[in-house]
């Protein structure tokens, strides 16, 4: 029951479900995440906490930089289905192709000149 009620709680935030769809695309450092969706790094530290707690994410470590990604075929079979739903559920939802616009030019962009700036924020 604790696990269920962790990954409801996981995606019942907007951003964390917007989170979830734009790794899709593959693995994200945290300062790629931040200026994607324009919040604050604590806040969005807490979102991805949530998402690492209930399994949503995975997390890696290379140096100052933290990269997350959706887990592997390792994840818990309701992991799976659940991130599989998300996608499906909002497949054309106008944020989420509007994200993915956003996230294509973000990635043009060095990680750490984003990094360099949102410290200096």
């Amino acid at each position: 029951m604790r696990a269920f009620m962790s990954l409801t709680k996981a995606l019942a935030d907007p951003n964390r479900v917007r989170l979830l769809l734009a790794l899709r695309g593959g693995e994200l450092c945290a300062c790629q995440i931040t200026e994607l969706f324009g919040l604050a790094p604590s806040t969005m530290s807490k979102h991805l906490s949530i998402l690492y707690q209930a399994g949503l994410v995975d997390s890696r470590k290379n140096g100052r930089w933290v990269h997350y990604s959706l887990p592997g075929k390792h994840a818990p079979a309701a992991v799976r289905k659940a991130i599989e739903w998300v996608g499906d559920a909002l497949a054309g939802n106008e944020q989420v192709v509007a994200d993915v616009r956003r996230l294509k030019e973000l990635l043009k962009l060095n990680p750490s000149d984003l990094c360099r700036r949102q410290c200096q924020k």
